[in-house]
């Protein structure tokens, strides 16, 4: 498993890749970018070379994960066979522009939508969607939708050969994760971490930390903005890592 974090300024864009195929998380692609950023046509031109690109996911409906502009490079070149969201409504102009683009899409190819919300479907394993990828579902659940940061998709992604996971986390905040830890315990356990919430100080805990007990965190974040994401409180969890053997800890973007 290779995952790539796009450099796309203060927002998210990721390509994970297996042995033959590939699948996207996140779309944002900043219209006027204020630092530069990759090319991401050519990017994912490179990353998906003699790869399959079989799904997209989406964490959540914010603009800084779910991107007119990144849909519309992703479904002009690559159509993949299925789409995966949370379920729930976000009554927004950017959802509103990001469906519709969608939709235009389907007209060429049709594409398998998976709305996820825990106790809307019949299943949280989706392990036919990929030859080289299982995914776990573990959030988002209408019992803790109190905000569209704790309606995130949060699940596992596998690679079936080697064993690999990564857990992709959204802007899914601490109450919405201490939930998560209760109800699932030791399965949301992965080798590599998407820090919550681009780092924020609501994203994490050092107890939530430990249950995950990855050796990797990436970051998805600008180097330098007014809000000041990471914030220094997720770096002391992150530093807590450092001192307690979860090494090697990646921060940052890889392309």
């Amino acid at each position: 498993m290779l995952i790539y974090t796009l450099n796309v300024g203060q927002g998210q864009f990721v390509v994970v890749t297996g042995k033959t195929q590939a699948i996207i998380i996140d779309t944002y692609v900043p219209l006027n970018p204020k630092a530069d950023i990759v090319n991401v046509k050519g990017a994912l031109a490179s990353i998906l070379q003699g790869k399959e690109l079989v799904g997209l996911m989406i964490t959540g409906f914010d603009s800084d994960h779910f991107n007119e502009i990144g849909i519309k490079i992703v479904l002009n070149k690559y159509r993949p066979n299925w789409i995966m969201y949370p379920k729930y409504f976000k009554d927004t102009r950017v959802a509103d522009s990001c469906f519709a683009a969608i939709k235009s899409f389907e007209t060429m190819k049709t594409f398998v939508r998976y709305s996820v919300a825990l106790d809307k479907n019949d299943t949280r394993f989706y392990n036919k969607l990929s030859d080289d990828f299982q995914i776990e579902v573990f959030s988002p659940h209408s019992e803790d939708m109190n905000s569209s940061n704790n309606c995130s998709l949060v699940c596992k992604i596998r690679e079936i050969v080697t064993g690999a996971t990564y857990l992709v986390t959204g802007d899914t905040e601490i109450d919405r994760w201490h939930s998560i830890v209760r109800i699932f315990g030791k399965s949301i356990a992965s080798h590599v971490l998407a820090a919550p919430h681009h780092g924020s100080r609501n994203g994490i805990t050092e107890a939530i930390i430990r249950s995950i007990n990855p050796h990797t965190v990436l970051i998805s974040a600008a180097s330098a903005t007014s809000t000041i994401i990471p914030h220094p409180r997720q770096l002391i969890s992150l530093d807590f890592m450092q001192k307690n053997a979860f090494l090697p800890l990646t921060v940052g973007a890889s392309l």
